[in-house]
């Protein structure tokens, strides 16, 4: 069993159940309304079907960790991210024009096409460039500045640029990225503080509390942790492989191909062990459309 009385909330399965289910819908709307800081603010949400539906039969599902609906029909994709993927910022926005595609079905017309809100918590740096943490990204006209085209926009919180203590959190922003960053290690003291004029914290403290897990939930929780500890160690293997390779040929191609040939094993072994794909995606940086035809393919 985990050693800690809180369990992670970047494990896929703890933060699908702090922010997805319907049970804790209001932690998700606070948490929504404080990063997003929402000029109206939401009031509920809808969970809708995680899928993206592809456009064609051929084309292969996208996956996300929550999708949901305000009262205003705004769509909010939320991803944790744990392992980095170059493809990120790519997939962000593939995730979001699926979820923006997808309600043509139910609006009928392209004018009564909502808005996409892509909301992603990062456990690496996305932009080195930038210091701020907390990022929002929209479509502005190059010479105004001007929002016309308003339904689409993306927020990044990069996690390992928030380097507050405890004693310098100000903000429900700063205790919502403690929070995901610190959880498990928060001391009660701490939790007090942090809770004491936060009750919906305390709830995603409980949601976190292993007391209220099955075994078999932990169960499934230790073994994703493993599985992407596991995942983790073997693309950095073959990372290291890959330049070694590059670097006697003395070639970039060959450090590149290295690379890729040592993630599409990696993901065959992957598959082998039964691993979700999402995850395979995450850990080798494969497409998930490759990942996706392997898995329909017999391992060799």
């Amino acid at each position: 069993m985990h050693g800690l009385k809180f369990l992670d909330p970047k494990n896929d399965m703890a933060f699908k159940r702090i922010f997805g289910t319907e049970k804790n819908k209001p932690i998700l709307i606070h948490f929504l309304n404080d990063i997003l800081d929402c000029k109206r603010p939401i009031e509920t949400v809808t969970f809708l079907k995680p899928t993206l539906d592809p456009e064609v039969a051929q084309h292969k599902l996208s996956i996300v960790d929550v999708l949901a609906q305000d009262d205003q029909g705004h769509r909010y994709v939320v991803e944790m991210q744990v392992a980095h993927n170059e493809g990120f910022d790519k997939r962000a926005q593939y995730y979001a024009a699926r979820a923006y595609v997808n309600q043509i079905k139910s609006a009928g017309k392209y004018k009564d096409l909502n808005s996409v809100i892509f909301l992603a918590i990062t456990d690496f740096v996305m932009f080195p460039g930038k210091s701020d943490f907390l990022s929002h990204h929209v479509t502005l006209d190059r010479k105004t500045y001007t929002r016309d085209l308003k339904d689409f926009s993306y927020t990044f919180l990069e996690l390992p640029k928030f380097t507050k203590r405890f004693d310098e959190l100000r903000s429900n922003v700063d205790r919502w990225v403690y929070f995901l960053k610190h959880a498990p290690y928060t001391q009660p003291d701490e939790l007090e503080q942090l809770t004491a004029d936060a009750e919906i914290l305390g709830s995603a403290y409980r949601a976190l509390d292993q007391f209220y897990w099955t075994e078999d939930e932990l169960y499934s929780y230790e073994r994703q942790e493993r599985d992407e500890m596991d995942a983790q160690a073997i693309i950095e293997s073959a990372e290291i492989r890959g330049e070694k390779r590059g670097e006697k040929r003395g070639e970039k191609k060959g450090v590149q191909k290295g690379i890729k040939k040592g993630a599409v094993q990696i993901a065959k072994n992957m598959l082998a062990l039964g691993v979700d794909t999402k995850l395979i995606v995450a850990a080798t940086g494969l497409a998930p459309d490759e990942v996706e035809e392997m898995a329909a393919s017999p391992v060799p």
